[in-house]
């Protein structure tokens, strides 16, 4: 099979034929139709990840994955062969990654049926940042009035952050410099969102609109310790980057640090949202498997939303 692989890191991914795995006791073997680009996949090709996860080489990269049930492992459940399913692959190590022909993945986790209006090329982009996303808004669970600020509203995740909060009824205020980022930003949900440039003072163009503070932040991008200041007495922030209590000064705002969880559960309800029209899954650029390397690239050039890559 051909896949997007690392023979150690730091190093480029590259395309490369691979054996096409079988899937242990427990596993899905997976036809991957689509994936798409996350800051993870950058981050192992950096080799940032070396002292916290295993790395199993030949290392194929890719967290996100759509496609159909090619076969089953022994003991694997609640899956048939020619279903279409999409999810994030979730084992304690790195090497079976979704950015290839085939990926087996566990059947009880990070895995979940593909719902009909709910296309492989939208689902392939889906299962990590929407998660990061509904995981980032619960823990800081806006009710309608309150003011949401959003710091990295134009990557997927903070993308998909904006339609679920603006769905919610929360006040939505998000960065995004003037041009195509606003653009972007004020196209994703027919509700009014407030735009702040992070390229500008950021804590002065949020205390005009919010002059007592934001009621919630998620941050997704930026300096989380900056952004904690602009929270109300008793305000709440959801980390992405690791932002822990300590690092924020107002001992009276919480401080959620989280890592996306993506159960069954949360990609079957992302999947309805997006099937039933309520969650758009921002992707704005498509590339073939075996243009992976530019699919990075851009990535790491600031394109807006979501990165996609055919497999098959």
């Amino acid at each position: 099979m051909r896949a997007v692989m690392l023979n150690s890191v730091p190093a480029d991914p590259a395309p490369a034929d691979l054996p096409v795995p079988r899937p242990a006791a427990g596993e899905v073997l997976v036809k991957v139709t689509g994936s798409s680009v996350n800051g993870f996949d950058l981050a192992v090709a950096a080799g940032y990840l070396q002292q916290m996860m295993e790395h199993r080489f030949p290392l194929v990269v890719g967290k996100d994955f759509a496609g159909t049930v090619e076969a089953l492992g022994e003991g694997a459940e609640g899956f048939t062969v020619g279903q279409p399913v999409f999810g994030v692959v979730m084992k304690p190590f790195l090497g079976p990654g979704s950015m290839a022909e085939y990926v087996t993945v566990p059947a009880g986790y990070g895995i979940a049926p593909l719902p009909e209006g709910l296309s492989a090329a939208e689902a392939g982009a889906l299962g990590l940042a929407g998660t990061a996303a509904l995981d980032s808004l619960d823990a800081v669970a806006p009710v309608e009035g309150e003011t949401v600020l959003i710091s990295g509203a134009t990557g997927g995740v903070g993308a998909l952050a904006v339609q679920l909060a603006a769905a919610r009824g929360a006040r939505v205020i998000a960065t995004a410099r003037p041009g195509a980022e606003a653009d972007f930003v004020t196209g994703l949900t027919a509700t009014k969102v407030e735009l702040v440039d992070h390229g500008g003072d950021l804590p002065a163009q949020v205390r005009a609109l919010a002059p007592a503070g934001v009621d919630a932040v998620l941050h997704l991008a930026g300096d989380g310790a900056e952004l904690a200041g602009l929270l109300r007495g008793g305000g709440r922030l959801a980390s992405t980057l690791g932002l822990t209590p300590d690092a924020v000064q107002n001992s009276t705002v919480t401080v959620h640090t989280v890592m996306a969880d993506p159960d069954p559960r949360t990609l079957s309800e992302l999947a309805a949202r997006v099937a039933t029209g309520a969650l758009r899954v921002p992707v704005t650029a498509t590339y073939p498997l075996e243009q992976a390397p530019e699919a990075f690239a851009a990535f790491r050039a600031g394109t807006l939303g979501k990165i996609a890559v055919t497999c098959s």
